[in-house]
């Protein structure tokens, strides 16, 4: 009997059929918002934060969505697809600062902060190494929360917007290095690749990143050579590992560098730093030695460029020549196919606009989902971020300590 007692005691405890603290499931009211997307006026910016489908996809769900007029022409959306799609169309800047949550993709003026409403939230690109002190005292002085783009993670720790712009601008990098290779005038009239019976194109990447894996990628599908270098033995293990090739690869060695460039026909620099400056690692001594009509991709520019003779160039005029190399020095790769990278900017904003409604606001999300709390740097007008906070004198709070204290 004593064995029948202790059986049923532990069937009971399986099956939480003890005694146990009440717990009470605390309800979240959802919220309906309304989402601002003003129409990029930094030069050359062509991308949307927001596509029609995902306009569709919030507007069904209650969402508001204001959008200024033209904003998607330069990703090929017009006006009459975001109205069907659920946006209304408003013509002026001022209508869609109005919105509680302003998305964008590059950093605001100081004009267009201008015009926010105090309190609102803000989405865009920080580009910390182009920001001064008045820029984000004028944040501060509206009391606005400000997420940086580029700031924000997910799940696994890692950073989801660079990382698809990152692919995007390796995928890319490797087209336009094409494109000039096989060019009359700026190249050498090499297709890039190969054929039986003649020596593959040989690429360069310097950097085992995002970017440079996935130019290499690309490389290698089309048949090129690949050899790529990166400071770094582990990013060197895991791109080959990635790519499931044996590639050749390299540490930094100037004598090997400047070895295996003299026979390169594409060099691609894809370097990127954490403290927002890229080391020049290829000298102009290194530039001269490669071969006439050779490309350079330096998809690094917007940090410096890692090629001595690397200046900033535009999309309107993206090359120029120097010792016979061309060089293509555009600084925002990825609006040269704005569509397709307004679409996977979508595919990130879509959800998170989403999940701050579904949470009943941004401040419940942001307690909710940590990654994307680490993307804050200004919240209701207190510097958040601890770079910015030392580099300006900026007094310091943490963002998890705020949050909690609503």
């Amino acid at each position: 009997m004593e064995n029948g007692k202790q059986g049923y005691s532990k069937y009971a405890a399986s099956e939480h059929f003890k005694p146990q603290e009440e717990v009470l499931e605390v309800y979240r009211s959802r919220k309906s918002m309304i989402i601002g997307i003003p129409k990029e006026i930094t030069y050359q910016e062509n991308r949307v934060p927001l596509v029609p489908e995902a306009i569709s996809f919030l507007s069904h769900n209650g969402h508001r969505i204001l959008i200024e007029a033209g904003a998607g022409e330069s990703a090929h959306f017009s006006d009459h697809d975001y109205s069907e799609a659920g946006a209304e169309i408003v013509y002026s800047p001022q209508e869609v600062y109005k919105a509680g949550i302003i998305l964008k993709v590059a950093p605001p003026t100081l004009d267009e902060i201008e015009l926010a409403t105090p309190g609102s939230a803000l989405f865009s690109a920080l580009n910390f190494t182009g920001r001064k002190a008045e820029y984000f005292k004028k944040l501060v002085s509206k009391k606005i929360t400000a997420l940086g783009n580029e700031l924000i993670r997910d799940e696994e720790g890692s950073f989801p917007v660079v990382r698809s712009m990152s692919e995007i601008v390796g995928n890319t990098s490797i087209i336009i290095a094409a494109r000039y290779l096989s060019h009359p005038d700026f190249g050498s009239g090499i297709m890039l690749g190969g054929f039986p019976g003649i020596a593959p194109t040989e690429v360069v990447i310097i950097g085992a990143g995002t970017v440079g894996e996935s130019a290499a990628r690309i490389a290698l599908g089309m048949g090129a050579m690949v050899k790529v270098f990166d400071s770094s033995i582990s990013r060197l293990r895991r791109i080959q590992k990635n790519l499931n090739n044996r590639i050749f690869t390299s540490v930094l060695q100037p004598k090997v560098l400047q070895e295996t460039l003299s026979t390169a026909d594409i060099a691609i620099g894809a370097i990127r730093s954490e403290d927002g400056k890229t080391a020049c690692v290829i000298s102009k001594e290194m530039v001269k030695r490669m071969k006439s009509g050779s490309v350079i991709i330096d998809v690094s520019i917007d940090q410096g460029g890692c090629f001595e003779t690397s200046r900033v160039t535009s999309h309107k005029e993206p090359v120029f020549k120097e010792y016979d190399v061309t060089h293509y020095c555009v600084p925002n790769i990825a609006a040269s196919v704005p569509q397709t990278a307004s679409h996977a900017l979508s595919n990130f904003f879509a959800p998170v606009m989403m999940k701050i409604g579904e949470e009943g606001g941004l401040v419940n999300m942001l307690k909710q989902d940590y990654p994307v709390s680490k993307g804050v740097y200004i919240f209701n007008g207190t510097i958040t971020n601890k770079h910015i906070s030392d580099t300006y004198g900026f007094p310091f709070r943490d963002i998890d300590l705020l949050i909690s204290a609503l």
